[in-house]
């Protein structure tokens, strides 16, 4: 049986993100969100237990269970009947996602003709504005059925994208399953789209924002005043054009809704902002749906070995060797709580080192008395292992002289003789000369930092051994 395994992903694209490719050479693609929610939110007149209570003007409201909450209903009200026309006035020429609360969408269709118009995407946020936390898997699997039943009845077509916000821990995995959205939303993990399998598929993920969010108008610790939000928008845009121009470009996403923006003291700082950005002719606006397609085609999915998710003996035979004829390294890494960021070579690399530094002694001298001379009698006679073989020639080891070969062979006898182990050295750090030098300053050394010295080599080399045959 598998132990168990740590789901979460903690690398992503680590160090080394890929480039995005953005049409035209973009540094900087952004992306805006309108949240369309009004009429979707909790109301005893929508079937609901209680009022709404989050994201309003009256910060931290309580539900009031079995009662309407007229001042929150009006202020909700208010994002549809004024804020709305505001932000489509400001922003139609513009490449505009909304994510539309199926049930806010049937209640407004004189907006929902106006985003249609202004040619914005209309992607799916869920059939209501409630929490999905406790619900169970088969309940909210029926909401997003009739979420999009409901969309592509009121819109015209069925939605491509999804976004639940208030999720459950089953949310991705349930809008994957149902196979038919480009992208899903429901993640604030990177500044770029990247892939999951979930729901047995492969599903892109486009993260979306909670900082760069006029929500925080609406929340503790947030913003106060409209130059707060210009001020930390321009300051996201920089950063992260910036890093465009170094050869990373990354996505800004920015998350608005009709009742919180579209506010008259605050829609100056969205108006500002996109000002500034739109002054720069090396930006990319675009929908979540044409950044998904983008990456798809630029970027697809690439089915790679993911070690965590092997049974135990696939895993010993494919990673028994990296430390030379030492299986049990690995059958003991296999127990440890290993997850997605052990699915690369550095991960891995970790995994086993850990494993091979926790044993005894004893253990780790079997490690290094495992590993062959260093073009001694076994690479004469074409025994060593591929990988061993494949090393020693990336030095030339391979193709010694007689006068090299038989300085290697009295070196190699004089270092055994005094430490008990065959000289080990990650080769493809050297060449010939460097290998020659490094013997001939260790075999000076006494033996307890020699033997530290051999540990260090046969991690470097099952380093490189990891990097052969994982992604870094």
């Amino acid at each position: 049986m598998q132990p168990s395994r740590y789901p979460r992903d903690m690398i992503g694209y680590g160090a080394n993100p890929p480039d995005a490719k953005w049409p035209g050479g973009a540094k900087l693609a952004v992306q805006i969100v309108l949240n369309y929610e009004e009429g979707g939110e909790n109301c005893v007149l929508h079937g609901d237990a209680a009022s709404e209570a989050f994201l309003s003007e009256i910060v931290g409201a309580a539900q009031w269970p079995d009662q309407r909450h007229w001042n929150m209903e009006s202020i909700y009200e208010y994002g549809s009947r004024a804020g709305f026309w505001r932000l489509h006035r400001l922003m139609q020429d513009l490449p505009i996602t909304v994510y539309g609360v199926a049930s806010a969408l049937a209640r407004s269709p004189d907006q929902m003709a106006a985003m249609k118009a202004a040619g914005w995407e209309i992607a799916s946020h869920g059939l209501k504005w409630v929490e999905h936390k406790d619900m169970p898997a088969d309940e909210e699997r029926a909401q997003i059925a009739e979420a999009i039943r409901l969309h592509t009845e009121v819109v015209g077509e069925r939605p491509r994208g999804w976004y639940t916000g208030r999720c459950s821990e089953n949310t991705v995995q349930l809008v994957a399953e149902e196979g038919g959205f480009a992208y899903v939303a429901d993640t604030y993990a990177d500044d770029l789209p990247y892939w999951v399998q979930a729901g047995g598929r492969d599903q892109l993920i486009v993260p979306y924002t909670l900082d760069c969010n006029d929500m925080r108008f609406a929340t503790p610790q947030g913003f106060n005043a409209g130059d707060q939000f210009y001020s930390y928008l321009k300051d996201s845009f920089d950063a992260l054009y910036a890093e465009g121009e170094g050869g990373a470009p990354k996505m800004l996403s920015i998350g608005l809704h009709c009742r919180l923006i579209g506010r008259p003291g605050r829609v100056m700082a969205l108006k500002r902002f996109l000002e500034y950005a739109r002054g720069f002719s090396d930006v990319w606006f675009a929908t979540r749906l044409q950044i998904a397609e983008h990456w798809a085609e630029h970027h697809p999915a690439v089915p790679r070995p993911k070690p965590t998710r092997m049974d135990r003996d696939a895993f010993v035979v494919a990673y028994g060797g990296i430390f030379e004829h030492s299986a049990w390294i690995a059958e003991r890494a296999y127990e440890l709580e290993l997850g997605p960021a052990h699915d690369t070579a550095g991960g891995l690399h970790s995994a086993l080192t850990r494993m091979f530094r926790s044993a005894s002694a004893e253990e780790r001298m079997g490690v290094l008395t495992a590993h062959p001379d260093l073009a001694g009698k076994l690479a004469q006679a074409k025994r060593l292992t591929q990988e061993s073989t494949s090393e020693q020639a990336s030095a030339g080891l391979d193709a010694l002289t007689d006068d090299e070969r038989a300085m290697f062979t009295g070196l190699n006898q004089k270092y055994t003789e005094k430490f008990g182990f065959p000289f080990i050295i990650a080769v493809r750090d050297h060449d010939k000369t460097s290998i020659l030098q490094a013997f001939q300053r260790r075999i000076d050394q006494d033996k307890a930092t020699e033997f530290a010295e051999a540990c260090r080599q046969v991690e470097r080399i099952a380093e490189f051994r990891l990097r052969d045959v994982l992604p870094s």
